[in-house]
């Protein structure tokens, strides 16, 4: 059971990774009608700190096995696991935002015709919609929250259990 909660600690990092290159792909302060990111950058930044020092002491566990690696690791992934649940919370509306909102094409937000090709401009005109009004992570698809979240789930549950020394280790 512990080399499957290293397995399932690392396919977890993967999705969370995954989200950390869009966030800063899509976070361009230098783009007009970008709107702030509502994910603070020190709790992202310390959930990933604390994910990469929990599987450094969980990957230490498994090569001295000593059981105080083990419920240091239980203890970090509290930490992280409440970083991410309230990332997880900000995260809502924007996804529920980005449902709500009705697509705009861009020449008809910079006032072409219905014909006309669309056009890149610097922004919208005056008065018309922007072109994007939603922060970074709501460019985040659902299938990969619901999937780090799903991985997140069971690391902390195999990692507890294994420090409980269910299943052996």
């Amino acid at each position: 059971m512990p080399y499957v909660a290293l397995i399932v600690w690392f396919v977890t990092a993967l999705w969370g990774l995954y989200m950390l290159i869009v966030w800063l792909i899509e976070n361009d302060a230098t783009r007009q009608g970008n709107s702030a990111s509502r994910l603070p950058l020190p709790v992202i930044l310390a959930h990933v700190a604390l994910a990469v020092t929990g599987f450094g002491i969980w990957v230490a566990y498994l090569l001295l096995d000593r059981p105080a690696l083990a419920w240091a690791a239980v203890g970090i992934l509290a930490a992280i696991a409440l970083l991410g649940l309230s990332m997880f919370a900000r995260w809502i509306p924007v996804y529920r935002m980005a449902d709500d909102e009705v697509r705009v094409p861009v020449g008809a937000a910079l006032g072409a015709g219905p014909g006309a090709a669309p056009t890149a401009g610097p922004a919208a005109a005056p008065g018309s919609p922007s072109l994007r009004e939603q922060p970074a992570e709501g460019s985040f698809p659902l299938f990969v929250v619901l999937a780090h979240g799903a991985f997140a789930t069971s690391t902390v549950v195999l990692v507890v259990l294994t420090a409980l020394g269910v299943g052996g280790s």
